[in-house]
């Protein structure tokens, strides 16, 4: 069984889904004002990993995960760069799209965006103000009532008291209390509005993923996920606004990853080491960004270094090596009662342990080294549930054996010429020759591989 740590709860415990074989998961998306830095890739893969195990254990799956197209961030980037609000957040879209799909995440079930369901924040804040739990504040605002709610704080595990202690309260003398929150934000010069009762505005931050939520997966359903940031304020003020509207549980299960570091550093523009993807991808393989990203557990503390990246892509290079000898083997359903199998079974329900399911890939590389029948297919076919080894062997290693170098159609052509004529050389026993072109490719940092009378090529 399935077994997956809630921090509602703090324990890990069996998941049971709310309706038998079905999962309802709804994880916070991007807010696009930019590209997305390494900390999102890796929130992002995490779930994906999540959604590909669901699936592949038998599960039918709605995984919703969202779009903030609209937000104070958003609003300042958009004047800083001189552009409409739309035309950035469509630029960021596709840009993130392009990112994930190059990390091999796989798209959601549905992917709504909070412009799209302004009507549905109106109605929900409406009930929240019949309910006596929101009110409108002088200054056109609504607020939500937090001390209205009993169950505040039960996410993060604060008191109320601790909570306005904190230093991510901030203060507005038209709240009645530092812990309310904004859910409607009353218009300003130059910014998208909406009409409303309370007068033209926009949702606050919150608000909407309570919205879009409900509307694809109903007011209750299975597991919530995201980033450890979001544990407080946004994901507290989530469950405060849905479970004060409709007076039920709104989630079972909340799931949140581990903070991400830059040489043991927060991941920050003012200390200079903040990463996109796009950065990554300059110098290593999305692959090894994904592969990296999977050896570490998904809650634990993960620290990127170039050299563990280097690191990362060495082990992931090792994966292909073997493969390289079966060129002709695919991946396939995997039988669960193999050993290996069972044992990366485990690992992933045991809390989506992926460092553990990883050691079972090199189980299994060493076994198919050693020539042992179909290790290698079974190494393909679990693989391919982490959402690795995805490129053909000889194309990986060609194309830079994750690095980003890669081989235009040009330079491979040239390659292929030169490989036909020491293949040649040989045929005729002018060794020299052929050692001559064999050396003089490898000053490039192209390496000949002679095996049962073929010859393939690789990037060193």
């Amino acid at each position: 069984m399935l077994n997956l740590f809630n921090t509602l709860t703090r324990r890990t415990e069996p998941f049971v889904p709310i309706e038998p074989g079905q999962v309802r998961l709804y994880v916070c998306g991007m807010t696009v004002y930019d590209r997305c830095h390494l900390g999102h890739g890796r929130m992002l893969v995490n779930f994906d990993v999540l959604y590909r195990w669901l699936r592949t254990t038998g599960y039918a799956v709605t995984y919703v995960r969202n779009i903030t197209d609209i937000d104070d961030k958003i609003i300042e980037r958009a004047a800083q760069n001189g552009e409409p609000i739309q035309a950035l957040t469509e630029r960021m879209i596709l840009a993130m799209q392009e990112d994930l799909a190059r990390l091999r995440v796989l798209p959601p079930t549905h992917e709504p965006r909070a412009t799209e369901h302004v009507p549905g924040m109106i109605r929900l804040i409406e009930v929240l103000i019949q309910k006596g739990l929101a009110y409108s504040g002088q200054n056109g605002d609504v607020y939500y009532s937090v001390r209205d709610f009993p169950d505040y704080g039960k996410l993060s595990g604060k008191s109320l008291e601790d909570l306005r202690a904190g230093e991510r309260v901030a203060r507005d003398e038209f709240k009645r209390d530092p812990l309310d929150f904004v859910l409607w934000k009353s218009a300003k010069p130059g910014e998208p509005r909406w009409p409303s009762p309370w007068g033209e505005g926009r949702p606050g931050w919150h608000i909407e993923c309570s919205v879009m939520s409900e509307c694809f997966l109903g007011a209750h359903f299975d597991i919530h996920g995201g980033g450890h940031d979001l544990q407080f304020p946004h994901h507290e003020n989530e469950i405060a606004q849905s479970e004060g509207a409709h007076g039920h549980a709104f989630v079972n299960v909340w799931m949140h990853n581990g903070f991400l570091r830059v040489n043991d550093e927060k991941m920050s523009k003012s200390l200079g080491n903040f990463f996109t993807l796009a950065d990554i991808f300059e110098k290593f393989h999305p692959e090894v960004v994904r592969f990296f990203l999977l050896r570490g557990h998904y809650r634990s503390p993960l620290n990127y270094t170039d050299g563990h990246l280097e690191d990362a892509r060495q082990g992931l290079n090792t994966l292909y090596t073997v493969l390289r000898d079966y060129p002709t083997v695919m991946g396939s359903v995997p039988d669960w009662n193999g050993v290996a199998e069972g044992a990366f079974k485990r690992a992933l329900d045991d809390d989506l342990n992926t460092p553990e399911a990883v050691a079972v890939l090199f189980g299994l590389a060493h076994d198919a080294h050693r020539g042992e029948v179909g290790a290698a297919q079974r190494l393909r076919a679990l693989a391919e549930v982490l959402g690795l080894l995805g490129s053909a062997p000889v194309e990986w290693f060609q194309r830079g054996a994750g690095l980003t170098v890669q081989a235009g159609d040009e330079d491979q052509e040239r390659i292929e010429i030169l490989m036909a004529q020491r293949q040649a050389a040989r045929a005729r026993k002018d060794f020299s020759t052929a050692d001559q072109i064999r050396q003089a490719l490898l000053a490039e940092g192209i390496v000949l591989e002679d095996k049962e009378g073929t010859t393939q090529w690789r990037r060193s």
